[in-house]
């Protein structure tokens, strides 16, 4: 059997192959996929440009119609790479209201969800290397 992904690909020009990566990679490499870039002040801090952002994240919306808006994450949709963010609706015809998906490259994250050990550990690391890098300095 064809084996699905593959995981020696690197690059290629083309459009469709680069829409093939995205929509067959397994979900624990579309993870980095829902990587959104940090507000200036938690770049800073925390010595990072971009990270996954996680349900219960702080974002502020970047682009489209929903411009300047901020709100938590609610849920972040793995398999199609969308984010939905707390309070960012619009009306149906029928009068009701749905969540709209937004993509992560629209987004900013303004305040981050410490409650994982783990992240907290990965974040920390990356602290403890840029002090590190000052000393040597």
């Amino acid at each position: 059997m064809k084996q699905k992904f593959s995981t020696s690909w690197k690059a290629s020009k083309r459009p469709a192959k680069q829409r093939k990566y995205l929509a067959q990679a397994p979900l624990h490499i579309k993870r980095k996929f829902v990587s959104v870039n940090l507000s200036k002040e938690l770049r800073n801090k925390y010595g990072k440009r971009n990270i996954p952002v996680r349900k219960g994240d702080g974002v502020k919306i970047m682009r489209g119609k929903f411009k300047g808006k901020t709100g938590k994450v609610i849920e972040v949709k793995l398999k199609k790479s969308k984010i939905i963010v707390e309070g960012i609706q619009v009306k149906k015809q029928d009068g009701s209201k749905v969540n709209v998906k937004m993509q992560p490259s629209n987004l900013q994250i303004t305040e981050l969800n410490l409650d994982d050990r783990k992240r907290n550990k990965i974040i920390n690391k990356k602290i403890e290397n840029k002090i590190e890098l000052k000393e040597k300095k």
